[in-house]
């Protein structure tokens, strides 16, 4: 992430930033846990040292996990600093967000005090957001509340160091880290409650006495903790049908615990996750999907299943485990959207423009492949549309395309009816004077127009993207010819009308050129061709009528 210029963000780094919070959640124990905490932030936030911090039962804090230097994790790993020390840090410095950043010119006031510290050396800052090596940034961790939302608690805290691009971390950053503060904290909580349940099990296996013992632990481990939990039956008819489950989860779920006994998993999850959940093992497994409300609303969650088993006749329950994580998905998707759209337009942004043409043209490997199945059976192998035919028997296929609609151009030079995917290419004319002769903010408020009249213009489905400055593209699949000039000439006419921008209404006009996309073709390749149609349509028009006023 030390490359990232924001506000664009790689999907490639958030993907990778989604990779380590979910392996906070995998790992067997909680010292692992606390290991893959400090590594995570070494792998995905863009710091070359990391250390987290534990509140132990008497307040004060051991430093319970350090990656990034293995001399430092020698010297400090398992030193103890006061309770005292870190709250009078910890209200120090600037507050970003939930993170607590003691720029160096404040921070020698701590260098006396008893929290273990790694100190390096460097020369002074050269600019104001370069990173010093006195410099200590602080991500405080509370123990997660019912609804996902922090209860107040400190649980612990991950001090890093050093970012790899040696300056402060932005926006993107801070977030990034703060979001990533936020799970740790409920993965540290989960290991601990698994722990705390796996000990109770033990002395479930080894005799009645230890078994009543345990009963009433286990029984306020599962009604008081934070996050819903459920036992469902394990095996024969009823296989899956949940036979108790606590608060948390009803009021997760909204539904009275009575009610819940009515129903399985399966009964409650969304259709569209119901895959995920026939592909989740009964024995450790793990996935995120959607569970119903009862007001017909649907909540992420993260699903874990233990089996509770019984010595003499094998496993009997199952232990759910129900985590609400509707707060990370939504912080996910909008990381997402920021990445594959434009700021300023709402649009889908170039990147994503891409994407989504290429999505729909198959490679010019691909149909030579299925011109050799064609010659293998002697005859077409797939119709115009990619369906397979059946031989004998045998039904024909071709990596993953059996399925595959191939998008065919309407022939040049004719006009019998044909449809296709119509990419029309739109470049604003006077717009560059208005920018000159108004500002960027009048230029920003004719771009937002001109975005906002081109989404009006089109039909649901279709894809209206900002390719950058001026430019946009229009997707339109299932046009023919004399459909895809009626939608320029519809949308020209959007744009021309005059727009309000800084308090006067200003003009501009738009030239469209119209390209087709087939199979065989990459995106930049159907992108170039309808630019260079519109450039054209641009010349063929004498300047004075490319823009209306």
């Amino acid at each position: 992430m030390e490359t990232e210029s924001e506000p664009y963000v790689r999907l490639a780094s958030l993907r990778q930033l989604h990779e380590v919070m979910a392996d906070m959640n995998t790992a067997r124990s909680l010292a692992d846990t606390l290991q893959t905490v400090a590594d995570g932030v070494i792998t995905a936030l863009g710091f070359e040292l990391a250390c987290v911090n534990l509140v132990r039962p008497d307040g004060d804090l051991v430093v319970a996990a350090l990656s990034g230097n293995s001399a430092a994790e020698a010297l400090i790993t398992g030193r103890v600093g006061s309770r005292d020390s870190w709250d009078r840090r910890l209200n120090m410095g600037e507050k970003w967000g939930d993170l607590v950043f003691i720029p160096h010119t404040e921070g020698w006031v701590l260098d006396d005090d008893d929290v273990p510290q790694w100190y390096t050396d460097g020369p002074a800052p050269r600019f104001e957001d370069e990173w010093h090596p006195s410099d200590r940034l602080f991500a405080p961790m509370y123990t997660p509340g019912i609804s996902g939302s922090s209860c107040g608690e400190l649980l612990g805290v991950i001090s890093v160091d050093r970012p790899r691009n040696g300056r402060h971390p932005g926006a993107w950053g801070r977030e990034a880290l703060q979001m990533y503060a936020f799970q740790a904290a409920i993965a540290i909580s989960n290991a601990r409650l698994r722990a705390n349940m796996q000990r109770a099990l033990v002395r479930l296996e080894r005799d009645q006495q230890a078994l009543r013992a345990s009963e009433e632990s286990f029984r306020q481990a599962f009604e008081y903790a934070p996050s819903g939990m459920a036992i469902a039956e394990m095996g024969g008819d009823q296989h899956g049908r949940i036979l108790r489950t606590n608060d948390a989860l009803c009021r997760l779920l909204g539904r009275p615990a009575s009610a819940m006994r009515r129903y399985s998993f399966s009964d409650l999850v969304h259709p569209e996750d119901i895959g995920t959940l026939l592909r989740t093992s009964a024995e450790g497994g793990r996935a995120e999907l959607r569970l119903g409300r009862r007001d017909g609303t649907y909540v992420w969650v993260s699903l874990r299943n233990s089996v509770v088993a019984d010595a003499a006749d094998g496993p009997r329950f199952l232990l759910t485990h129900v985590e609400d994580i509707e707060e990370r998905k939504r912080r996910e998707l909008q990381l997402a959207h920021r990445a594959s759209h434009d700021s300023l337009t709402g649009l889908p942004n170039s990147a994503e423009l891409r994407s989504r043409l290429a999505s729909r043209l198959c490679r010019r490997a691909d149909i030579d492949g299925l011109e050799s199945l064609d010659a293998a059976y002697g005859h077409p192998a797939y119709d115009a549309n990619g369906h397979g035919f059946d031989f004998a028997g045998t039904t024909a296929s071709y990596d993953g395309y059996d399925h595959h609609v191939h998008t065919v151009a309407p022939e040049e030079g004719r006009d019998d009816g044909a449809k296709g995917l119509a990419v029309l290419f739109c470049d604003l004319d006077g717009f560059k004077s208005i920018n000159d002769r108004f500002g960027h903010n009048a230029g920003d408020a004719v771009l937002i127009e001109v975005a906002r009249r081109l989404s009006r213009g089109v039909r649901d489905g279709d894809t209206v993207a900002r390719l950058g400055g001026d430019e946009f593209v229009i997707l339109a699949d299932g046009l023919g010819k004399a459909d895809a000039q009626d939608l320029a000439v519809r949308l020209r006419n959007e744009i021309i009308q005059p727009i309000r921008a800084e308090g006067r209404a200003v003009r501009v006009g738009a030239s469209f050129g119209i390209g087709w996309a087939h199979c065989g073709m990459t995106a930049d390749e159907v992108l170039k061709s309808a630019d260079e149609r519109m450039y054209v349509e641009k010349r063929s028009r004498p300047k004075q009528h490319r823009r209306a006023g």
